[in-house]
């Protein structure tokens, strides 16, 4: 469980740059055609399949001011962290909530900008509708990672990508991933949009490979784009 004294100093030192009907949190360039809108504050975005889909997401809003947290994520390392652009002294980690989970992401939802949490296997529906209340209550942005998460404003998934960087005799570094990426949800986010993206780029972070479509990624994408940039 989050510690008060904590608590009590994340939410003086994030509310000092937070106000109420503060405008979205900005996202990566490439990240702008799946969420038109940036990261609006009030809302839950469910991210799945790669934790780089989940740093490239954070990166922008955190170098520029925002406060975040990650919860329940032990797995994640501060060097990965940094390589996408999140401001580690702006960067809270409670790794093992245990059985206090849903209280230390509610701490956290009043206190900073962003927080990222791995839900349990098991999530009590109570919860998810509290949390979700929380973060639109309080501004905050609430980023469910993995797992499920009904209701979800929005739902962006990486879907299976290809490592270029080793040439044919097994020589060579891996440098940049050709990814999938889909954004869906309601409301405004109704109309499911895919993008094409090196996650990492070459340079590390994300960049768009093509333009955004307005379509649903059918079961073959990743072998057409396989082939037609390889």
């Amino acid at each position: 469980m989050l510690d008060l004294a904590v608590r009590d100093r994340l939410t003086g030192l994030a509310d000092s740059g937070r106000r109420r009907g503060a405008p979205p949190l900005p996202v990566a360039g490439a990240l702008q055609p799946l969420l038109p809108e940036g990261l609006r504050r009030g809302s839950t975005v469910h991210v799945a399949g790669s934790v780089s889909l989940l740093f490239a997401l954070l990166g922008v809003a955190s170098a520029e001011g925002a406060w975040c947290a990650l919860v329940g994520l032990p797995g994640i390392s501060a060097e990965a962290a940094d390589e996408y652009g999140l401001e580690l002294n702006r960067l809270a980690v409670v790794p093992h909530p245990g059985p206090g989970w849903a209280t230390a992401v509610g701490a956290l939802l009043d206190a900073v900008d962003v927080v990222v949490t791995r839900p349990p296997p098991r999530i009590v529906p109570g919860d998810v509708r509290r949390l979700t209340a929380r973060a639109r209550s309080h501004d905050s942005v609430l980023v469910p990672f993995g797992g499920e998460w009904p209701g979800a404003e929005v739902r962006l998934r990486l879907h299976e990508g290809q490592w270029e960087g080793v040439g044919a005799d097994g020589r060579g570094r891996l440098s940049r991933r050709r990814v999938i990426v889909t954004a869906e949800g309601r409301g405004r986010a109704a109309q499911p949009r895919t993008a094409r993206l090196w996650l990492p780029a070459a340079g590390g972070g994300v960049d768009p490979i093509d333009p955004i479509r307005s379509a649903r990624p059918n079961s073959n994408d990743s072998n057409v784009i396989a082939l037609r940039a390889g």
